[in-house]
């Protein structure tokens, strides 16, 4: 049985992987990269390009961007038996993903998915720069001084969990923002946080990001908030 290895990527710049991805990547010759459309192209692919040896076997999974529980489920399965005969066969197989592996990762569920299928999997997870740690070196913006709380927020479509996360002492992290960058916005304004957060998107890749005034994404095309996080000091909210 070959040994499955899960790459972290880092969030963009391909400087930013560590010297154990590239020379695990450098190593293997089956390598699948997880994107969202079948039409797109695969960005932790685009990352991690110049660390593939020549002969690199390259296949995309499609992962697509939904709510649908059981379509996904379907997809983990699927991209599972693809990668199975691979290591079936003694072949070693790396995964790329962008950030880290174990953060909200799709690697996560496939790696679920292939135990399943293959009970006594050898698995290797390297451990990647995460986008929000990307984004406060971009910004010096200090995600965590003394003991404050660190609070990682998904954002969905349902906010209530932002703002009782923005309720609360230290640094809220605000990730998977998408199409809901305007909602997050006005919560932020509502809440006197507006003036001490940082916007990064695409951090390390072509049309990277940096904002430190937030009141100017109003006026963005919703798709600003895609491969995008913001950093916010919820104890030092202005008085309205």
């Amino acid at each position: 049985m070959g040994i499955f290895y899960g790459i972290g990527v880092g969030p963009g710049d391909p400087e930013l992987l560590t010297v154990k991805a590239a020379s695990v990547m450098a190593a293997c010759r089956h390598v699948f990269v997880p994107k969202a459309r079948t039409g797109s192209e695969s960005v932790a692919l685009e990352i991690a390009r110049k660390y593939l040896r020549s002969d690199a076997q390259v296949q995309e999974l499609v992962f697509p961007m939904t709510p649908d529980q059981a379509l996904l489920e379907q997809r983990w399965r699927e991209s599972a038996e693809v990668i199975a005969p691979v290591l079936e066969a003694g072949n070693d197989a790396c995964f790329l993903t962008l950030g880290d592996p174990m953060v909200y990762s799709t690697y996560i569920y496939l790696l679920r998915a292939l135990a399943e299928r293959l009970p006594d999997l050898k698995t290797i997870t390297v451990p990647g720069i995460t986008s929000f740690c990307a984004a406060a070196a971009a910004t010096h913006f200090a995600l965590g001084e003394g003991k404050e709380l660190i609070t990682i927020v998904p954002t969905s479509d349902d906010l209530t969990v932002l703002r009782q996360a923005l309720a609360t002492e230290g640094t809220v992290v605000l990730m998977k923002i998408g199409k809901r960058l305007r909602e997050i916005l006005e919560i932020l304004q509502e809440s006197g946080l507006i003036e001490h957060s940082v916007f990064v998107s695409r951090a390390g890749l072509d049309r990277e990001h940096i904002e430190l005034d937030l009141r100017k994404l109003r006026v963005e095309d919703p798709e600003a908030g895609y491969l995008s996080v913001i950093i916010v000091h919820a104890s030092r909210r202005s008085v309205q």
